[in-house]
């Protein structure tokens, strides 16, 4: 490929240009701002919360703890068996996006995605550091001195200690952080956990302080999935160009309210001008919306300019009419199926959590053989059971069964019923059951029956249904 004007050869890929956004002052910065702290708040703060469980189980509020196959919030429990509590809360996690971006646009990507939140933390120190807009482009025009390796240094070192407590925040949700702690400080912890919290900041120092909004266009697919999601009446961010063209000075008459002055695009931290109309690298932040606001108070004319708008609105206001209210644009056939199927999913894991018992079973019958003939004539079935105490002490468990077939159970290595299940654990019993010959199951090819397991000390019961195979004539 090469250049018409000097028929030079012309690389196919541009270098990135480093965007420098400037910083501005309004309510969806400020919006941001109380967003950024709490949402890191709760990501740094969260794994030091305490909560007791009693003396067999772990005393953080929140914890993953992978050794156990075990999940910990606060007072719920999640055991490996449960992972339908996981995959709910995912299924909420994509419906609440697929009705947030229905309704207002991108405004997870604006405020709450933790690359937008943590490329506004490495912003505001960079500026910190090195200046607003002006004073950055300088410093990255001039030449490498003293001053520049100076301003560099200390970003890039207050960059990586915030990469390590990143990375270190994400290791503490996996075990018990006080302990963790002294042992990453005394160098005494597992080789796995340095190598995941080095990882872990290095991405955070390279995608928060060089890929910034390069993550959002080329490496996160949802800007191309949003649009399937948006409609006439999604309200976005959109420039009133009826209102605003042409651009050019106020003392010239017949020029609309846009002065071109540039102040939306030099504090959009993705570097494009909205002016131009809906693009894919457009996170619905509303910072342009702040510096336009505030150009248009300085110059004397109405703010909204630049502002939430919906398609339809904007048809509605060429032809001077009144937009649409916010409600009917936000509850619409769209946003309420969302709604629906967000709210009758939250609602069946709640149900489910309260339903669930303190004990469960297992069963698993042995299939080599089928069946077995005793001595004296009768069929006996084997079944192997996983008897799991989710109470935080020990607990007896007595076993017993139904069936319309008269049918005795008995358990391996004891004449008794009962099985002591150890506090917060899943134990494996053997359990036999046995048919009296020429009776009706022994008889039978397959008769149904029900194993019941009773906590008895507690008010626990529950039951597997399952068969006994006999021999058939």
């Amino acid at each position: 490929m090469t250049s018409p004007d000097t028929n030079e050869p012309q690389g196919l890929y541009a270098a990135r240009e480093p965007i420098f956004p400037r910083r501005v002052k309004g309510a969806f910065r400020s919006l941001k701002w109380w967003i950024m702290g709490i949402t890191l708040s709760i990501y740094y703060i969260t794994p030091w919360l305490r909560w007791d469980r009693g003396p067999n189980l772990p005393d953080q509020a929140v914890l993953i703890d992978l050794g156990n196959r075990r999940f910990f919030f606060f007072m719920i429990e999640i055991w490996p068996h449960e992972f339908y509590f996981v995959a709910g809360l995912l299924i909420m996690a994509g419906l609440g996006l697929f009705l947030f971006t229905s309704a207002a646009g991108r405004v997870w990507c604006g405020y709450a995605c933790p690359q937008t939140v943590w490329t506004d933390l490495f912003i505001l120190v960079e500026r910190w550091v090195e200046g607003d807009r002006n004073a950055r482009i300088r410093l990255h025009r001039q030449k490498w001195d003293a001053e520049k390796i100076r301003k560099r240094a200390v970003k890039w070192v207050i960059w990586a200690l915030i990469g390590l407590a990143t990375g270190g925040a994400w290791i503490f949700y996996f075990t018990d952080a006080p302990t963790l702690l002294q042992n990453l400080l005394t160098g005494q912890a597992h080789p796995i956990a340095y190598t995941t919290m080095f990882i872990l900041a290095a991405t955070t120092f390279a995608f928060g302080g060089f890929a910034r909004e390069q993550m959002c266009i080329y490496a996160c697919p949802w800007p191309r999935i949003q649009a399937a999601m948006m409609d006439e009446d999604t309200i976005t961010i959109a420039y009133r160009e009826w209102r605003g063209e042409p651009r050019g000075k106020q003392s010239v008459e017949g020029n609309g309210d846009c002065i071109d002055c540039m102040a939306c695009v030099n504090v959009c931290p993705m570097g494009i001008d909205i002016r131009n109309g809906q693009q894919l690298a457009c996170i619905t932040c509303g910072l342009c919306i702040d510096a336009c606001n505030d150009m248009m108070d300085k110059i004397g004319k109405p703010r909204g300019l630049i502002g939430y708008l919906a398609l339809t609105d904007e048809t509605r206001e060429r032809a001077g009419q009144e937009p649409k209210s916010v409600w009917k644009h936000i509850f619409r056939p769209r946003t309420i199926l969302y709604s629906v199927l967000w709210s009758a999913v939250g609602i069946g894991l709640v149900v489910a959590l309260f339903l669930r018992t303190e004990i469960d079973v297992n069963v698993t019958p042995v299939r080599n053989p089928t069946f077995v003939t005793l001595s004296d004539g009768a069929i006996r079935n084997t079944y192997d059971l996983r008897l799991r105490n989710k109470h935080g002490d020990d607990r007896y468990f007595r076993l017993s069964l139904t069936s319309e077939a008269p049918l005795r159970i008995s358990l391996e290595g004891t004449d008794d019923l009962r099985v002591l299940v150890p506090a917060n654990e899943t134990l494996e019993q053997r359990v036999y059951v046995t048919a009296a010959p020429d009776s009706t199951a022994a008889t039978t090819d397959r008769s149904a029956l029900r194993l019941w397991i009773e906590d008895v000390k507690g008010t626990d019961r529950v039951y597997k249904d399952t068969v006994f195979n006999g021999k058939a004539k």
